[in-house]
């Protein structure tokens, strides 16, 4: 007996199963979001009714700034009052940055009055690190066999998802368009459209105050929404170096 009892002692023990576990990096999928609200100065973009869509753009981009502020989200206007800045200035404020994501906000018109609803367009293909000339310039597209831009194309998801729900508006769905300030933006880039001065229902909406909340509301929840997503991609993962089964 005292012999196996020194067998037990000093033969070799089974080590524990290793477990080794991937720290998530601590740093946020971006730092900051760049809210672009169009036109400015002399370019009123859509007027209607003496509403001048500079205005309601600018009006959407310091309640969503607030918003999104209240949410610890750090954010940078391209214009924060009634000043023209030209669309290369607009996408080099974003690319200035190291980290971030970009949206761009607009109001709609049509021909036909009776177009309604709201609409978020992202760039099928973007400026890379590598890329030097403008992409917007039909002879210098990058080819369409090159992979979809799936970060703009989810934040623009998420952000006309949470726009529908939280205005009720006719969903005109997610589009591809290479619009300047969307293809020359090296990070994740949008355009919302959020509803038609051309159409009488949707300017009384977008008089009020309390729907241009609402608009605010949704860029917000959408960003929060995308970014939310990237950090479950981030999550630790925890792997079996043991071998067994």
């Amino acid at each position: 007996m005292a012999v196996s009892f020194a067998r037990l002692q000093f033969s070799p023990q089974p080590s524990p199963p290793r477990t080794v576990t991937r720290v998530a990096p601590t740093e946020e999928p971006f730092n900051v979001v760049v809210l672009d609200p169009g036109h400015g100065g002399q370019d009123s973009g859509t007027m209607k009714a003496g509403i001048l869509e500079k205005e309601l753009t600018l009006d959407v981009a310091h309640r969503a700034r607030r918003i999104l502020q209240l949410q610890g989200v750090a954010v940078l206007l391209t214009r924060g009052d009634d000043t023209h800045v030209s669309l290369t200035s607009r996408a080099a404020i974003a690319n200035a940055r190291r980290n971030c994501v970009f949206i761009s906000i607009h109001f709609d018109n049509a021909t036909r009055p009776a177009a309604t609803g709201v609409e978020t367009y992202y760039a099928a293909n973007q400026l890379s690190e590598a890329t030097l000339a403008p992409s917007w310039l039909p002879f210098l597209q990058r080819t369409s066999l090159e992979p979809t831009n799936v970060e703009s194309q989810s934040l623009a998801s998420f952000i006309q998802k949470a726009l529908v729900t939280r205005t009720q508006a006719v969903d005109r769905g997610t589009t591809p368009q290479q619009f300047f300030v969307l293809a020359n933006v090296r990070h994740p880039a949008v355009l919302v459209e959020g509803g038609f001065l051309t159409n009488t229902d949707e300017i009384t909406k977008l008089a009020t105050g309390d729907y241009r909340e609402q608009i605010a509301a949704a860029i917000s929840d959408g960003v929060m929404r995308y970014r939310e997503v990237l950090r479950q991609q981030r999550t630790p993962l925890a792997l079996d170096l043991s071998g067994g089964e």
